[in-house]
C-alpha cells in the first residue's frame, strides 16, 4: 500500500489481485447475495482505496483499513436501498446466484419436512443462511471473526467498538446462531436415535454441529 500512495500502478493491481475475493465474499453477506451487486460494490471499494492513496497512513493493518471502508460501503449501499421504494421483479437467470433463505430450508412447524432435503443440505449453506438472518452489526462481527480471523481488536476498530463490546456483539450474535440452527440440531439428534435404532449403536465418528465459530464459505 505504500508503493500505492506513491502512484505505483502495479501495485495497485497487485493489492486488488489479492484482496478482491475477500471484499467480495463480506460484500455478498453483507448486502445481499446477489452477485452482480456485490462485485459493484467491490469496484466501488477498491475505487476508495485508489483515490484515498495520498491519505494512507500505516499504522493499523491493511486489511483493517481496508475492511473499515468496506463497512462503509455497505452501511451506504443498505441505507440507499431502504430509502427505495420495494419493486417486486421476477425471479430470472441472473437471480440464480442467491440460495436459499434459511426460512425456505427450514423444518416446517408440524415436522412435516422431508427428511431427506434435510439429508441433502450441505451444512455450509445452512450455516450461511443463519448469518445472513443476523442483524447487521452481529452479521459483520461474525463474518471478519470466521472469514478473516480478526482480532476483537481488529474488529473493534472496523465497527469502532472496544474489544469488550465486540465480545459482547460476538456473543449475542453467537446465541443466535444457536436458536436459528436448532431445528437441524434436533433433526439430526432425530435421524441419528432413528439410525440407532435401525441399525444398532451409532458410528463414534459423528459429525459434530458447532455454531460457536461458523465458516460459511
Amino acid at each position: 500500500m505504500l508503493q500505492v500512495r506513491d502512484n505505483d500502478a502495479e501495485a495497485f493491481a497487485e493489492l486488488v489481485r489479492r484482496y478482491q475475493n475477500r471484499v467480495l465474499n463480506l460484500l455478498e453477506h453483507l448486502v445481499g447475495r446477489g452477485h452482480q451487486r456485490a462485485e459493484d460494490l467491490t469496484q466501488d471499494v477498491l475505487m476508495r482505496v485508489w483515490r484515498a492513496r495520498a491519505t494512507y497512513k500505516p499504522g493499523s493493518k491493511f486489511s483493517t483499513w481496508l475492511f473499515t471502508i468496506t463497512n462503509n460501503v455497505a452501511s451506504n449501499a443498505r441505507r440507499s436501498q431502504a430509502r427505495k421504494p420495494e419493486v417486486q421483479v421476477s425471479s430470472g437467470p441472473a437471480d440464480s446466484q442467491a440460495g436459499p433463505t434459511l426460512d425456505e430450508m427450514a423444518p416446517a412447524a408440524s415436522g412435516a419436512m422431508p427428511v431427506q432435503r434435510v439429508d441433502k443440505m450441505e451444512l455450509q449453506d445452512v450455516v450461511r443462511a443463519a448469518v445472513d438472518q443476523l442483524p447487521d452489526r452481529q452479521r459483520l462481527a461474525v463474518l471478519l471473526k470466521s472469514f478473516e480471523s480478526a482480532s476483537y481488536a481488529d474488529i473493534g476498530e472496523i465497527m469502532d467498538l472496544t474489544p469488550q463490546a465486540v465480545k459482547s456483539l460476538l456473543s449475542r450474535a453467537r446465541n443466535n446462531l444457536r436458536e436459528l440452527l436448532s431445528p437441524y440440531v434436533r433433526q439430526g439428534q432425530t435421524e441419528e436415535a432413528e439410525d440407532s435404532e435401525s441399525n444398532g449403536p451409532p458410528s463414534t465418528d459423528q459429525p459434530n454441529i458447532s455454531t460457536n465459530t461458523p465458516t460459511p464459505s
